[in-house]
């Protein structure tokens, strides 16, 4: 069975050759591939995954034009390897390599993708309260099972891969394409290390846009929602419409209650403002997947081998 290893690298000049030599010795027993998608790197890993892909036969490199985020680039890993199953792995150490043929051994048993589980995570505090959050919303708007945790070190059986590299959108979101295709999946233990060199690259904005890449492209439960809250909300002003209108009769010498009135014109207008907005989120990407909003695009492949 050919494994394709993919992946994505972002500021990973001080980890990705390392990891690319420890992923090899790891399976040695195997046969290999890799697949190096450079995200826009803002450090020298253009130049060192070049000399990774010439020096090496089983390394594909792909530089693309800017930084499309983590998932795009996962998007162009899996659109250029042609392995029986692929595994995802980040450059940043965290995941050891030798854990890989866990994962593998566990797709051999007829699952579509087999995610890794951890004891413990090294994230900071951030990044853990991010993951947790991202995990009780995935549960809510795409159906994920309450007990898979969605971690980004996984390996895809290649039916499945054929099937999510079906989605052309320009904003993917990984765990929901596998969701909406499959529930043949299965989790294991896997070591979690301590990043080795920097910090996280998931800022909050990136978080932001990977939440609402879920919230808006995988599900339509936040429409559901708005309909909802504005149901309930008509439904308590009636009611409190019934009730001024009884202690106003009760009491017609108690004069109008003008904060009140102010309170609730701004409540209503909050919500109003928050529905505007989330229904901008869909009309806005719908737009820009009409409007042909590239995936990615790539500047340079180095071919296994090559010289030039």
């Amino acid at each position: 069975m050919l494994i394709s290893v993919c992946i994505p690298v972002y500021n990973g000049a001080h980890s990705i050759a390392g990891l690319v030599e420890e992923v090899a010795k790891a399976l040695k027993k195997q046969a290999v591939e890799f697949v190096l998608v450079n995200d826009g790197s803002r450090d020298e890993s253009d130049a060192i995954c070049t000399e990774i892909a010439k020096r090496r036969k089983d390394v594909t490199y792909i530089c693309l034009r800017r930084n499309f985020g983590e998932h795009n680039a996962v998007m162009c890993a899996l659109n250029h390897c042609s392995g029986d199953c692929a595994v995802i792995i980040d450059d940043d150490f965290q995941n050891p390599p030798s854990e890989i043929i866990k994962l593998v051994t566990e797709l051999a048993q007829g699952y579509d993708v087999v995610y890794s589980k951890y004891h413990s995570k090294k994230h900071n505090l951030f990044r853990n309260l991010g993951s947790r959050f991202n995990d009780w919303v995935a549960t809510v708007l795409i159906r994920k099972p309450r007990d898979l945790y969605l971690s980004s070190f996984k390996a895809i059986s290649r039916p499945l891969i054929d099937e999510i590299i079906k989605y052309s959108g320009p904003f993917p979101y990984i765990d929901g394409l596998i969701l909406r295709a499959t529930d043949c999946i299965s989790s294991v233990l896997v070591e979690h290390r301590t990043r080795s060199e920097g910090r996280s690259n998931y800022t909050l904005g990136k978080l932001v846009a990977l939440w609402l890449n879920m919230f808006v492209n995988f599900s339509i439960r936040p429409m559901r929602a708005i309909s909802l809250l504005g149901i309930a909300t008509s439904a308590a002003s009636f009611v409190l419409a019934v009730v001024f209108l009884i202690d106003k009769i009760r009491h017609p010498e108690i004069p109008s209650g003008w904060a009140s009135l102010a309170l609730l014109v701004l409540f209503l207008g909050g919500i109003q403002t928050m529905a505007l907005g989330i229904i901008g989120e869909y009309v806005g990407k719908n737009y820009l997947d009409r409007n042909g909003t590239p995936q990615w695009t790539i500047k340079t492949i180095v071919r296994p081998g090559s010289k030039s």
